[in-house]
């Protein structure tokens, strides 16, 4: 039995902390070829995760609130957002499911977040994310301002 308690989410917030891109994973699948990837991600505001898509191999995900919020954002291939929604368990609004094929970001807003990732699998890194090609790579100077506009689009503060 996995199992999911405040002893192990306090332990993936110390490290999210710690760590210099602002971001920890703890997998549950057994390995790459698990044909569906479970991972905790405890993040911190301003880490950047390059707008990406699933694609050849199709993968959908799936994004569910355990602490904190986040937003999920959805772009057509020019890099035009499409679609978001706030994860707030605070509020009532708990997961989203992205389809594959589908360029989307995840932004942390506040400390201390951590989100519960459903992927199909297996996980090959040579396809697993098909990077938007109008977005900065991550550790690129324009990272920082690229995130904030974004959040400036949608009108949606960071709490830091």
């Amino acid at each position: 039995m996995i199992k999911i308690n405040s002893e192990l989410l306090q332990k993936l917030m110390h490290k999210a902390r710690q760590s210099a891109r602002g971001r920890i994973n703890h997998n549950f699948h057994d390995g790459p070829d698990d044909p569906l990837q479970r991972m905790l991600n405890s993040m911190q505001p301003g880490t950047y995760l390059q707008p990406h898509k699933h694609e050849s191999p199709d993968k959908r995900e799936v994004f569910m609130a355990l602490t904190g919020k986040f937003v999920v954002i959805q772009f057509n291939d020019d890099g035009n957002i499409t679609d978001h929604m706030i994860l707030d368990p605070k509020n009532n609004e708990y997961a989203v499911e992205v389809a594959a094929r589908t360029y989307h970001t995840i932004i942390c807003l506040e400390p201390d977040s951590i989100i519960y990732e459903l992927k199909d699998g297996p996980y090959d890194p040579a396809d697993d994310k098909n990077f938007a090609p109008w977005a900065p790579k991550e550790g690129e100077a324009e990272c920082d301002g690229y995130l904030l506009s974004l959040l400036e689009q949608l009108k949606i503060p960071m709490n830091k």
